[in-house]
């Protein structure tokens, strides 16, 4: 089953997001075959992360709470929220690809 992970960073966390990131993308390159899509949510003017944005696979919901609380964001002390639904993909998936 697909779960939405909209996860909102502390304010004034940039420095902390910065640090930590190597370790988030080897985390997430270890789950790579579960990532339907993933990328920092951006500030307005897309200067600054401001969050992350992840639709992944997983049996269910406690599997999907559980690798969120091993991500290095999460055990950092990231975020100062975090929401996780679960989600239908109905609509196939026409742009947003990142650049070849």
């Amino acid at each position: 089953m697909l779960f939405v992970f909209h996860l909102l960073d502390k304010p004034g966390a940039a420095e902390l997001r910065l640090s930590v990131r190597p370790e988030h993308r080897a985390y997430l390159a270890a789950a790579a075959e579960r990532i339907a899509f993933a990328g920092p949510l951006l500030s307005d003017d897309g200067a600054a992360m401001v969050g992350s944005l992840l639709v992944m696979d997983f049996p269910d919901r406690e599997a999907a709470r559980a690798w969120l609380a091993a991500e290095p964001f999460t055990r950092a002390g990231l975020y100062a929220s975090t929401s996780l639904l679960a989600f239908n993909n109905l609509w196939p998936q026409k742009t947003g690809f990142p650049a070849a």
